[in-house]
């Protein structure tokens, strides 16, 4: 019989080869972005914003598609990069014509696309009790049927050239559902649940789909999230989760880890400590996670206050938000075009 110390060896060898192998393996899958062409859809502010720099520095051309012409000329200002590297197209991600469109112009006046980033979000937060069926529909068709759209337009010229790069930006969301974003959680599982299975059918025309699930990100984006109920009170915690540093993670550093992703065409990123340990004990032990969430739903403000109507981040401001505690996330709104 071969010794313990033997059995533990072999394993160790089993395992350094296994590591080395898919480290191989991710080397081979790699790509050069310089001059590829990227398309970016809710591209004009937030996390698009620190993609598109991202993605810049790697020398791509970058296509940024949002359906506001305004917000489209401030993240231009923002970005601040040469015309011949950076174009805007005006598009509704849940408008299948309008995103046939827009795909089809940035193949006439920029090129084939090489990199699709589904990007665009869309946040309700508030109990179950204020969401409405069309907040599940906004939802839906702005994560699933907006990326659902743009993969189709792309998908063709991707396979006739056998290449291509497709990056789904879900949420931990999409993995774990919390409390107060169940429109919002409900969408990004379809997300993640089309993303996980379009890899495995676009892998044989050598096209890799990157599955992204973050954490809290500061992009700036809870002055344009919606919040019903007790608006203020949703906005004040929401903010604050989304601003401080062991709840949130920069979003400069999130979209560096994308866009390497994207480069080795990784299945699947988790972002944050945060986000993998979620993650981590859902998968270990789901009915403690689900039985915590609920736990700590008891101490969320319940219906009331403007009910299913719905409010800006910016229009629901307290003494508690914007304040010192916030200030790392009102730098990045600034930052980003938001």
């Amino acid at each position: 019989m071969k010794s313990a110390a033997g059995i533990a060896k072999m394993l160790g060898l089993g395992l350094a080869g296994f590591a080395a192998g898919a480290y191989l393996v991710r080397q081979a899958r790699k790509v050069d972005l310089k001059n590829s062409v990227v398309l970016i859809m809710g591209g004009s502010r937030g996390l698009a914003l620190e993609l598109a720099r991202c993605f810049a520095a790697e020398g791509a051309i970058l296509a940024l598609a949002a359906r506001d012409s305004r917000e489209l000329a401030e993240a231009r200002k923002k970005l601040d990069l040469p015309e011949a590297r950076l174009y805007t197209f005006v598009c509704d991600v849940t408008n299948s014509s309008q995103v046939n469109g827009a795909i089809a112009a940035v193949e006439r006046q920029v090129g084939e696309v090489d990199v699709l980033v589904n990007n665009a979000g869309l946040i309700e937060v508030g109990p179950m009790e204020v969401q409405t069926i069309e907040d599940y529909n906004d939802s839906m068709d702005t994560h699933f049927w907006g990326p659902l759209y743009a993969t189709e337009a792309v998908v063709p010229s991707m396979r006739r050239r056998r290449r291509g790069r497709i990056v789904n930006i879900a949420s931990i969301a999409g993995l774990v559902s919390v409390p107060h974003l169940l429109p919002y959680c409900a969408s990004k599982h379809a997300l993640v649940g089309f993303s996980e299975g379009l890899r495995t059918e676009l892998l044989k025309d050598n096209i890799f789909v990157t599955t992204v699930c973050p954490g809290l990100m500061r992009t700036g984006s809870p002055r344009n999230a919606n919040f019903k109920g007790h608006n203020r009170i949703e906005f004040a915690l929401f903010s604050l989760l989304d601003a401080l540093p062991f709840t949130s993670i920069s979003a400069a550093k999130a979209a560096s880890q994308i866009v390497r992703a994207c480069k080795h065409g990784d299945a699947n990123l988790v972002i944050s400590i945060q986000a993998q340990a979620a993650k981590l004990v859902h998968s270990l032990a789901p009915e403690f996670a689900s039985d915590l969430f609920g736990l700590s739903n008891i101490i969320l403000p319940g219906e009331g206050g403007i009910g299913t109507a719905s409010a800006k981040g910016r229009d629901s401001e307290s003494a508690i938000s914007p304040s010192i505690l916030t200030v790392l996330s009102e730098l990045a709104a600034l930052r980003n075009n938001e």
